[in-house]
């Protein structure tokens, strides 16, 4: 019957259809096949995704420049054969708003940057842009970058790419002032400095010493010296975040996650693997963004019950709790949690060895609204036995 059918209407059908059921459409006959051609260059298609499709290069790219020209949305992740040089096609699609180009570990970013900086007269109205996992991206390319991309930018992923430093983090808060999304998770060389807006040392400070010193004052509470005035721009230019990720950028303390973390509208946050955070740093938090609905602090094992009784208070729309591997936290944590976050959700508490089931089994007993609770292993369980 499909046969029958006029050629128009079978391409409008095979459009639906994601890439790769596309291409096995087009072996069925010589009129599918001529349908499948027709719908790839559908002219009003505004979303592709050609995510994992690893057998896609360079040429894949500059194809769908050519022959979809008024795409909006377009997802490339995990295409581990796309280079720099099949970047240079995404110069034609004017009106792409949404770009994910993650695990594609040949792009620098370079000639990305050149092609989004070569729009004739305004450059994309991209409002997402993600180069998670792009290890070869560095300070230079997100440089370029930003210069290339608009004021239109709301969402912006860099997580694990282990070579930008504060460099990259400073112009963004620069450049980026109406980001809503940050995502720097896995970025190991940020540092207290870059975050605060201090400038860069000038050298390797003596054996024992900060090369910053005025760190020390802010890491001593509010009765040290005052905070030293910031020399560039810090993560508080960032006025209209609602989401920021943290995750394992280790060598980040107290001394600036105390100062900047200031955001009333903060709805995400993760400083999960972060540990140097400690109770000062996490009711400082918990006053500076009243807001958070997710909260992620996995493997902060500084953080003890008389933090919570502080912070909990401050949070009253949280839903979304991750403190699994939190070592000194026990069932008081949960006593503050319980009384003070009457909208939580979800609570993560595994390998929480002073968390027992019993206390578990309470805390869901008084807030029946919690529809999930992960807790394998609390109580000190014994890992070798179970596994």
């Amino acid at each position: 019957m499909a046969e029958s059918l006029p050629l128009e209407i079978l391409t409008y059908i095979l459009s639906f259809l994601p890439l790769s059921d596309q291409k096995e459409a087009s072996l069925v006959s010589r009129a599918w096949y001529y349908a499948a051609q027709n719908a790839l260059r559908e002219p009003g298609l505004t979303s592709l995704d050609l995510s994992g499709c690893s057998e896609l290069a360079d040429g894949a790219l500059l194809a769908v420049s050519r022959g979809l020209r008024h795409l909006q949305r377009l997802r490339l992740r995990k295409l581990q054969r796309l280079t720099d040089a099949g970047c240079t096609a995404l110069g034609g699609l004017h009106e792409l708003q949404s770009l994910d180009m993650a695990e594609c570990c040949l792009v620098s970013g370079r000639e990305l940057a050149q092609a989004l900086g070569s729009v004739r007269g305004a450059p994309p109205p991209l409002a997402s842009l993600s180069l998670a996992y792009c290890s070869s991206l560095k300070d230079t390319s997100v440089f370029s970058l930003i210069r290339a991309l608009g004021p239109s930018l709301r969402v912006l992923d860099l997580s694990s790419c282990v070579a930008l430093t504060n460099r990259s983090l400073q112009a963004i808060c620069t450049y980026l002032t109406p980001l809503s999304v940050l995502r720097l998770a896995w970025c190991k060389e940020l540092r207290d400095w870059g975050l605060l807006g201090l400038g860069e040392p000038s050298e390797e400070p003596a054996q024992g010493s900060q090369p910053h010193p005025e760190l020390e004052h802010q890491a001593s509470g509010p009765a040290a010296a005052p905070s030293p005035q910031p020399q560039g721009p810090s993560l508080l230019m960032l006025r209209a975040l609602q989401e920021l990720d943290l995750t394992a950028c280790s060598k980040l303390t107290d001394a600036s996650l105390a100062k900047v973390l200031r955001f009333p509208r903060l709805r995400h946050l993760s400083l999960s693997l972060l540990p140097a955070l400690t109770d000062e740093g996490l009711v400082a938090v918990a006053r500076g963004c009243p807001s958070l609905e997710r909260l992620a602090l996995s493997h902060c094992g500084l953080l003890s019950d008389e933090g919570w009784a502080q912070a909990a208070s401050s949070w009253p729309r949280l839903q979304h709790l991750n403190l699994s591997s939190c070592s000194q936290l026990t069932e008081q944590t949960l006593d503050s949690i319980g009384q003070a976050c009457k909208q939580i959700q979800m609570l993560d508490v595994a390998m929480c060895p002073g968390i027992s089931m019993a206390a578990v089994r309470r805390f869901q007993a008084q807030l029946p609204q919690v529809t999930c609770i992960q807790s394998r292993f609390v109580g000190g369980a014994d890992l070798t036995l179970t596994l």
